[in-house]
């Protein structure tokens, strides 16, 4: 039976969640422990002739956050599979291809993808990434002699690959590189805070928390004064707001609405959103500087039975 799309979100962030010893925050969540463990190996081999270069096997179903050297060799056919690459929110990926013994001519292939795909549903939403969505898929059968090395737009990148033959592998190494102007961000961990700003560019902006959370804006300035006292429905006719989103996919344009805001202020703003994902996306028409600071926690399984007992939020839990 193919998972639902919780069980399959619930699995990457206990990957992350392993990493970065957050494990934790999940252990209430009842997914069977064959579909969890033994994604990681335990121990890395590092070359000190290499600037202790981290390396282990990839899998066909693999999470990573941190840099390295990963293989892939296939001990049979594996003709669905699929890397996710994660970095810190101030920071993008590159992924270089090294080696690849790949049989492209017999449907064998290897692609990067500027973002995360997870059941047809894309992050960044196509309205949200710079670039056209063609463009965002890199294949190394295509252009493996000519565009060897990859650069994200944002914080995650994946990598899709097929082989049909035993003996058949490839070798990606991944590292990260400093954002200055981050944009369009999924979040590592169920509690932190966070900036974020559009320095007069035309672009739209996200920040994903893939988590339920209760959500504290504490400020919020766009720049621009005499707007209406509180939030219309009229926010996006002003070209400049920020948007708060939930809802159960990645996909931005996707998510349903709970609240639009188009006026400045200093203060706390207090929410509880029971979502597997939250999301706050600034929409920016480059004409002002515009910033919001918020910060944000995981709720707890009290928490959420209140909320579900309430109706409130219950979209979060019907959808």
């Amino acid at each position: 039976m193919e998972r639902t799309f919780r069980e399959q979100l619930f699995f990457l962030l206990l990957c992350l969640s392993v990493l970065k010893g957050d494990s934790r925050y999940i252990e209430n969540n009842e997914i069977a422990k064959d579909e969890l463990y033994s994604i990681f190996n335990p121990d890395p081999k590092r070359d000190s002739a290499d600037v202790l270069m981290y390396r282990r096997p990839l899998r066909c179903l693999d999470m990573v956050s941190v840099e390295g050297q990963f293989t892939f060799t296939a001990e049979s056919p594996q003709l669905s599979c699929a890397a996710f690459f994660m970095a810190e929110p101030n920071e993008v990926i590159s992924v270089d291809y090294d080696q690849a013994d790949i049989d492209c001519s017999g449907g064998d292939f290897i692609t990067v993808f500027d973002g995360w795909v997870m059941k047809g549903e894309k992050f960044p939403s196509t309205q949200d990434h710079p670039l056209p969505l063609h463009e965002r898929y890199v294949d190394f059968c295509d252009s493996g002699s000519v565009r060897r090395s990859v650069r994200s737009s944002q914080n995650v990148a994946m990598i899709f690959f097929r082989v049909h033959s035993a003996g058949s592998s490839f070798t990606v190494t991944v590292r990260k590189h400093i954002n200055p102007f981050p944009c369009n961000v999924i979040s590592q961990s169920p509690e932190g805070t966070y900036t974020m700003a559009s320095p007069q560019q035309h672009r739209n902006c996200s920040f994903s928390i893939i988590y339920p959370v209760a959500i504290d804006i504490s400020e919020f300035s766009l720049g621009r004064h005499n707007l209406p006292k509180r939030a219309l429905p009229g926010c996006a006719e002003t070209g400049d707001y920020v948007q708060l989103l939930g809802g159960n996919g990645i996909d931005t344009s996707k998510l349903l609405p709970i609240a639009d805001l188009c006026i400045s202020f200093s203060g706390p703003t207090h929410m509880k959103i029971a979502c597997d994902n939250t999301v706050v996306r600034m929409v920016s028409s480059g004409r002002f500087v515009s910033r919001v600071s918020f910060s944000y926690r995981l709720l707890d399984s009290q928490e959420l039975q209140t909320i579900k007992l309430n109706n409130v939020e219950d979209f979060c839990f019907n959808n």
